[in-house]
């Protein structure tokens, strides 16, 4: 078993920041990509940014330059530092993880975290 948990989510005015963080834990190998998602009221979920096990990053275009990602690899762990936060950042966030699990280590599953919530206000 595999779980994804993600912290860190909460209430800041426009232009405060926030740092997410996403610890997966269980019967894991190894981890590949990484990344966070958000789902807006009333919006389809979105990529906000991925990283790669080597560290390569993709970031969605409005949030480039403003939130920043990183991953602990000896912790299983991945950050999301957010930075001049607007309102149309409020959302769910969720992690996501490709996880080969230790008894199948040839094998990817796609996990997801249960979310946490981010609120901006103007």
């Amino acid at each position: 078993q595999v779980q994804l948990v993600e912290s860190g989510g909460g209430l800041v005015q426009a232009g405060g920041s926030l740092r997410l963080s996403c610890a997966a834990s269980g019967s894991i190998f190894s981890i590949n990509d990484m990344g966070w998602y958000r789902k807006a009221t009333g919006k389809q979920r979105e990529l906000v940014v991925r990283i790669t096990g080597g560290g390569s990053t993709n970031y969605k275009d409005s949030v480039k330059g403003r939130f920043t990602i990183s991953r602990d690899n000896a912790k299983n762990t991945v950050y999301l530092q957010m930075n001049s936060l607007k309102p149309e950042d409020t959302a769910r966030y969720y992690c996501n993880a490709a996880i080969s699990r230790r008894y199948a280590p040839d094998i990817l599953h796609d996990y997801w975290g249960q979310g946490t919530q981010v609120t901006v206000s103007s």
